[in-house]
């Protein structure tokens, strides 16, 4: 599929090719740290991805040594003793939409830890449904070392893929988790060495592009949905959710392609 017209923004990377929207946190001299201005370039872009129907999947990523280093306290805590800026302000306009933007995108969303994902950069990263990490990556809750609660639903996710003893340590102790311990403890998909962190992100992203669309837009709904659902309520949404995925065009070319043994090509309708 040929690349096409893409937005431009100041803080934040975004391409689009081969039906895939790569996303790029870009300001890499602060460790892609976050500000408010970023924050909304960041949800324009998934507001785009998700608008754009070429677009078939979403890979996140960042510029340079880092994915994210959290929030910029320079704009939290501005030097010069200026008024600071309610912080619970900053957690609904800047990482609360952020968080929704990627959770509510009936696409799949890949994400590429290049380096460093603290505080607020590693719940972004937990937000995304596949996560690969760079055997030099690193994830650390950070929010307690200046006093803080962990934001950008790390108490939401980070309990669900470790489980609530290793969550509340990890919150509590602030402790530096590299990637493969990321992987041991299920915090993430798979480790993979530097060099070849972005290669294998971009063509697991584009491997997704090619796949049923529609349905893996519904597995990530009945994901969301499991959170809060009672065990009677999931069994129901699943029916549903499967009758909408079966008046799908890909259902019918994936049973097609199945009984008459060749490869399905899906388009994501």
């Amino acid at each position: 599929m040929p690349e096409t017209s893409t937005p431009q923004f100041d803080s934040i990377g975004y391409q689009v090719a081969d039906g895939v929207a790569e996303i790029t946190l870009d300001r890499p001299a602060v460790l892609n740290s976050f500000t408010q201005p970023m924050a909304r370039e960041l949800q324009a872009a998934f507001a785009a991805a998700a608008a754009d129907t070429a677009v078939r999947a979403v890979l996140l990523t960042g510029a340079g040594r880092a994915f994210c280093a959290g929030q910029d306290l320079a704009e939290a805590v501005p030097p010069d003793g200026a008024p600071r800026p309610p912080i619970d302000s900053i957690v609904r306009t800047t990482y609360n939409p952020s968080v929704r933007a990627i959770r509510e995108l009936e696409k799949p969303v890949v994400c590429a830890v290049n380096g460093v994902a603290a505080g607020a950069g590693a719940n972004l990263a937990l937000a995304c449904d596949i996560v690969l990490a760079a055997d030099n990556a690193s994830f650390i809750q950070a929010f307690c070392r200046i006093g803080l609660v962990p934001d950008t639903g790390g108490t939401f996710f980070l309990p669900r893929v470790v489980g609530t003893a290793r969550a509340t340590a990890l919150a509590m102790l602030g402790d530096k988790v590299s990637a493969a311990e990321a992987q041991a403890m299920g915090m993430i998909w798979r480790v993979v060495p530097a060099g070849e962190l972005m290669e294998e992100a971009r063509r697991l992203a584009r491997q997704l592009a090619t796949q049923p669309t529609r349905g893996l837009g519904l597995i990530k709904r009945a994901m969301n949905a499991s959170a809060a659902n009672s065990l009677e309520q999931q069994l129901e949404l699943e029916a549903v959710l499967q009758a909408e995925a079966a008046a799908t065009a890909d259902f019918d070319e994936g049973v097609a392609a199945f009984m008459e043994k060749r490869t399905p090509e899906f388009t994501g309708r």
